[in-house]
């Protein structure tokens, strides 16, 4: 009698999965590299990974319906003669006209006005729609210049100068020839239809004192009006920052890795930059050793969904949060509803792959005139102001939980971690326990 072993089932490699087997195979077929969008896709520490310790005994809390709980912040009080004023502290990305439809970008500003907060130009200058329907506008003065122009600057609400993105911090951003409709060469002054790749660092300064001369003079365009926010990848967020602050920001911005719409490399998007969550407590203690905490405003993007994560990025000292992949979702993108167009162009819903290529069904990441009808800018504009409503009763629901009347009282005190990365990333203390990982002992 032969005795067999009984079968087992075959054993995958975690190293070589299914996903890294196929790239290694159109990397062979293809001879060129990867190009997407939409930060990245990796598992992050994140701020799942932070619970709020609500009020009890040694707390009190607030009564939702009868106490109130403030939203308001107040962006670039430091030098500008006219600092933005927002009714939340939730505010839109930079995402640019090419990246973006003209009804996009529009229904962007619609909704940024109805909830009163801003929007930001993005890498592709600055559209009459989005212009006409946003009460407050940030202009994004970046590497590669396009549509920049002195009238634009001055009929801005503040300057962005970009020094780096969360998905790309180093590298410049892509738009394919599809997306180059003759209105967006015209505003870039491109040749229509052919690719191109964005500037990775700013032309005319190399280092901080450049950096200083350069918000002097945007300064001077705009009569000292206009806040100046810089805005960096988070790479080295704490240095960043300092400097950013030393050369004259108002506001400083830090993107964490799980942000950006725009396309690049995705070998760049997975593995350069860090976790948005890594990048806040860096920051802020660079604001804390300067003596410039709240008096230079600190806003973060990356992922953030929800109010639990803009409470919880606030209670990490965080001014504002700032969001882009969420509002194009709120606005229709990534809709079930067009899953067989989604196949068609091989991807799904919620994929998030297919923005950079023109041939969105939704009509949002495209210049495809026949797909941009589909996109109703009230409409959806309508869509991003109730998700932004919902976010902040959402952080005020927790705000009030933990006894405190505004969004900007919450504090790392009010915060435990789920995991030993979280807490040293974070800086509070693993639940259950009093340790801060790197700070003292268990």
């Amino acid at each position: 009698m032969t005795y067999r072993n009984p079968p087992t089932t075959p054993r995958k490699s975690a190293t070589f999965d299914d996903y890294t087997l196929s790239e290694i195979r159109r990397a062979a077929a293809t001879g060129i590299y990867d190009i997407r969008g939409a930060g990245a896709k990796r598992k992050l520490p994140h701020f799942d990974d932070l619970l709020f310790l609500g009020a009890s005994i040694s707390r009190y809390p607030l009564e939702g319906y009868r106490e109130r709980c403030d939203t308001s912040v107040v962006l670039g009080s430091r030098y500008a003669k006219k600092p933005i004023e927002l009714k939340i502290p939730i505010t839109i990305a930079g995402m640019s006209f090419g990246s973006l439809s003209g009804p996009a970008k529009e229904a962007l500003g619609r909704g940024a006005t109805l909830s009163g907060t801003s929007t930001t130009t993005g890498d592709g200058g600055m559209t009459e729609e989005e212009r006409g329907h946003s009460k407050t506008l940030v202009y994004q003065y970046l590497p590669s210049r396009y549509g920049m122009n002195p009238r634009d600057l001055r009929r801005a609400d503040a300057i962005e100068v970009v020094v780096g993105q969360g998905a790309k911090p180093g590298g410049g951003g892509m738009l394919l020839g599809q997306k180059i409709s003759d209105r967006v060469a015209e505003m870039r002054t491109l040749p229509k239809g052919i690719d191109q790749r964005s500037a990775s660092r700013h032309p005319d300064w190399t280092g901080p004192d450049d950096l200083e001369i350069k918000i002097l003079e945007l300064r001077e365009i705009t009569d000292w009006e206009k806040p100046i926010y810089v805005k960096v990848g988070g790479a080295r967020p704490y240095y960043d920052t300092a400097l950013a602050v030393k050369a004259g920001a108002d506001v400083v911005v830090v993107d964490g890795m799980q942000g950006g719409t725009a396309a690049t490399q995705e070998v760049f998007i997975e593995n350069v930059g860090q976790p948005t969550l890594a990048c806040i407590r860096p920051a802020v203690q660079a604001l804390q050793d300067l003596g410039m905490h709240r008096k230079v405003q600190l806003i973060v993007s990356g992922g953030i969904r929800n109010g639990a994560d803009v409470a919880k990025a606030l209670a990490l000292g965080v001014d504002a949060v700032s969001i882009g992949t969420a509002a194009l979702v709120a606005l229709g993108d990534n809709d079930p509803r067009w899953e067989a167009e989604y196949s068609e162009i091989g991807t799904t819903a919620g994929a998030y792959d297919d923005w950079h290529e023109g041939r969105d069904p939704a009509g949002i990441t495209t210049q495809d005139p026949e797909l941009m009808k589909r996109v109703d800018p009230i409409a959806a504009g309508r869509r991003l102001a109730n998700y932004l409503k919902v976010m902040t009763l959402e952080a005020q629901t927790i705000a009030r939980a933990c006894g405190k009347n505004s969004l900007h009282n919450l504090e790392p005190e009010d915060l435990v971690a789920l995991t030993i990365e979280a807490a040293a990333m974070a800086g509070v203390p693993l639940a259950g326990t009093n340790w801060i990982p790197g700070k003292n002992a268990f």
